[in-house]
């Protein structure tokens, strides 16, 4: 029996099925200590809504190949902005608008520098 894959193993999994499937920008950010509902996202945008649905269903497809199966999918009817929960990684896959208008990497990257800024005498 092979052993789960590390959370930051997935999130490097995600990301390469994201840019076999020509996703924007895909990136992968660490948010470990910061929040508790995940270690890492994994945020990149298509160009239409069918391609969003086609990259969730291709990181569902490859988890599963890895025995791995997400908690939970939103957002796919309407595929402006699919997460797809695996639990210790969530796969953020939006419409340009959408990731520009929600902004996630400014805001958790924000969110780690006011925490150091507390943190320092």
């Amino acid at each position: 029996m092979s052993k789960p894959l590390a959370p930051l193993a997935l999130a490097e999994l995600l990301m390469e099925v994201a840019e076999d499937k020509k996703a924007w920008d895909p990136v992968i950010v660490d948010v470990q200590g910061r929040t508790t509902i995940a270690d890492y996202f994994v945020i990149c945008e298509g160009d239409t809504d069918r391609q969003t649905r086609a990259i969730a269903d291709a990181m569902i497809e490859r988890a599963r190949g890895a025995r791995i199966r997400p908690l939970a999918v939103d957002g796919y009817e309407d595929a402006t902005w699919i997460l797809v929960d695996f639990d210790s990684v969530l796969a953020h896959v939006f419409l340009p608008g959408e990731r520009s208008y929600y902004d996630l990497e400014s805001l958790w990257s924000a969110a780690a520098k006011n925490r150091k800024a507390k943190v320092a005498p």
